[in-house]
C-alpha cells in the first residue's frame, strides 16, 4: 500500500471532518494536503493547487511566509506558552496594544481567546454582564421610555440579544443562539436562547422587491428595536458581509443606520469582523468601510495571518469600567480559555501585521479587487448564476436551476460539490457553501492566479451546469 493511499485510510478510520457528511467522505477519495508554498498548497502526491478559499478564510500573506515562520522560530526559543491567569506575557502585550491602535476609535481594551466562536461567545457574555453591573435607575436616566418599576425594582433587564437572519457567528452554544441559518442552527434550538432576529438586508430574493435598497430592512429592524429596546442588551452583526449566509453583502449606509439606531435606543453593537476584517473588504476592518465605531468587535481568522488560532474581543473603555470594583462586589469577568494570549500565536499575529505594513497590502487591494470585479462579469453569461455578489476579495457566486425566476437546485442535485471536484481536477481548491461558490484567495494572490482562479471557476461552473 502506498503512503497517501495508507494517510487516507487512516484519515477514515479516525477523523470524523467537521461540516461534513461522513458515509460521503469515506465512500469518495479524498485529498491529502502535505505542505504550502506562498498561495498554492501541495498534496501527498506532488500535485499543486491555488488556494482559492485561503484554507477556508484564514490564509492572509500566503502560505510559508518567511517573517511569520521566523516570528513563531524566535518566540518558540524564548517559550511555547505562559498562562495569562495571574501572569502576563511580552507577545499577548505587545499584540494587544497593536490591535488598539489599528482598530476603529474608542475599542481600547483587548481580551483574547482562541477562535472566532469564542470571540463572539465573550462579546455576548461581556454585554450581558455589563447591563447588569450597571444601576438600574442610571440606565433609565439615559432612557426616558425605560420602565420606572424597572428603575427601582433592582430587577435583571437588558438580557437580550437582537440579530439578523441569515447571521453566522461560530458554533458553540452562544454564537449559535445568535445565529440565524437553519441548516447549521436548526437542530440546537431546544439548547439555544432566544435572540430578535430582524430581516437580512440583502435584497437578493426579498419578498418586498422594493427599490430603495436598506429602506425597508431598516424600518423593520427599527420597529423592532422601539418595541423591545428596554430588555435588548446588544445587536450583533457581520459588517458589510453575511459571509456564511453566501457573501451576502449589506446596502450602502445600512452598517452607518444600525450604529445610529443603537445608539439612539441604548443598544451595544457588537460587530463580528472575524471573517471580514484584516483586509479582506479592502479595509483592514469592515467596519471603517462605513466609518463606524462598535462598542465590541470580534475578531480571529486572519489575525495570525492563517497560522495559529488566536482571537480577540475588543471593547470600549466605558464597558471595560463597568467590571472594575472590589472584590466583594462580583463584577469580575469569570471567563477564560487555557491558551488565551498564547506567546507562539500572538507573535505569529504581531509578524503578520508587520507584514501588512511592509508589504503594503491594503494599498495594493484597490487593483487586485478591480480586476477581480471586471472578471466576474463574464459569469453572468452563464445561464445558471443567478447572482454575484462582491466585496473587497470576498466573492459568492449563487447556482440557480431557473435564472428567471431564481428558482434553485435541488440540495441532492449537489451542484456546488460537484463544480468544486471539478476546479480541483483543473487545479484549484474552493469550498461552496451550498449551490454559493465561494473565491476567497490570500491577499497575496497576484493579477495572474486571479485570472487563473477565474477561468477554473467560469469553466467548472459551465462544464457541470451544462
Amino acid at each position: 500500500m502506498d503512503r497517501t493511499q495508507e494517510l487516507i485510510n487512516w484519515d477514515k478510520q479516525y477523523i470524523w471532518h467537521p461540516f461534513t457528511q461522513m458515509q460521503d467522505w469515506v465512500e469518495n477519495d479524498q485529498l491529502v494536503i502535505e505542505r504550502g508554498e506562498g498561495n498554492y498548497l501541495f498534496d501527498t502526491e506532488g500535485n499543486k493547487y491555488l488556494d482559492g478559499v485561503s484554507s477556508l478564510w484564514v490564509t492572509v500573506h500566503g502560505h510559508n511566509k518567511k517573517e511569520i515562520n521566523q516570528a513563531i522560530k524566535e518566540q518558540l526559543d524564548k517559550i511555547a506558552h505562559s498562562t495569562l491567569l495571574g501572569l502576563a506575557n511580552v507577545p499577548s502585550i505587545k499584540l494587544a496594544k497593536k490591535l488598539v491602535e489599528i482598530s476603529p476609535p474608542g475599542l481600547n481594551k483587548v481580551f483574547f481567546s482562541d477562535n472566532g466562536s469564542t470571540a463572539v461567545e465573550v462579546a455576548l457574555k461581556i454585554a450581558f454582564q455589563y447591563w447588569q453591573s450597571r444601576r438600574s435607575d442610571e440606565v433609565g436616566s439615559r432612557d426616558p421610555d425605560f420602565s420606572p418599576a424597572a428603575k427601582t425594582s433592582g430587577q435583571k433587564f437588558k438580557t437580550k440579544f437582537l440579530t439578523l437572519v441569515n447571521a453566522y457567528h461560530g458554533d458553540t452554544i452562544g454564537s449559535v443562539s445568535v445565529g440565524g441559518i437553519d441548516l447549521f442552527h436548526k437542530m440546537y434550538k431546544p439548547l439555544l436562547f432566544k435572540a430578535f432576529k430582524a430581516p437580512s438586508p440583502y435584497c437578493y430574493r426579498c419578498p418586498e422587491k422594493c427599490e430603495k435598497g436598506s429602506e425597508p430592512c431598516l424600518r423593520h429592524l427599527e420597529n423592532i428595536i422601539k418595541k423591545h429596546h428596554q430588555g435588548i442588551a446588544a445587536m450583533i452583526v457581520e459588517p458589510m458581509v453575511q459571509a456564511a449566509a453566501g457573501m451576502l453583502v449589506m446596502p450602502k449606509g445600512y452598517l452607518k443606520a444600525v450604529r445610529r439606531l443603537c445608539t439612539k435606543y441604548n443598544i451595544l453593537l457588537i460587530c463580528d469582523e472575524v471573517a471580514t476584517g484584516f483586509g479582506r473588504t479592502g479595509k483592514m476592518f469592515a467596519c471603517e468601510r462605513e466609518g463606524i465605531s462598535p462598542d465590541i468587535m470580534c475578531v480571529a481568522k486572519g489575525l495570525t495571518g492563517g497560522y495559529l488560532p488566536v482571537a480577540a474581543t475588543l471593547t470600549t473603555d466605558e464597558i471595560y469600567n463597568a467590571f472594575i470594583g472590589k472584590h466583594k462586589e462580583k463584577k469580575t469577568f469569570y471567563h477564560g480559555h487555557t491558551y488565551t494570549g498564547n506567546p507562539l500565536g500572538c507573535a505569529a499575529a504581531l509578524a503578520s501585521l508587520e507584514v501588512f505594513k511592509k508589504d503594503n497590502v491594503l494599498k495594493k487591494m484597490k487593483a487586485l479587487t478591480n480586476y477581480l470585479s471586471k472578471g466576474l462579469k463574464q459569469f453572468r453569461n452563464l445561464k445558471r448564476v443567478g447572482d454575484i455578489r462582491q466585496c473587497g476579495m470576498m466573492v459568492g457566486i449563487e447556482l440557480v436551476k431557473d435564472k428567471n425566476t431564481k428558482e434553485e437546485f435541488p440540495s441532492s442535485a449537489r451542484i456546488g460539490h460537484k463544480i468544486i471536484l471539478e476546479a480541483r481536477r483543473r487545479g484549484v481548491i474552493l469550498r461552496p457553501l451550498g449551490d454559493v461558490i465561494i473565491l476567497m484567495p490570500p491577499l497575496s494572490i497576484t493579477i495572474k492566479e486571479i485570472k487563473m482562479l477565474l477561468e477554473v471557476t467560469f469553466a467548472s461552473i459551465k462544464k457541470v451546469t451544462a
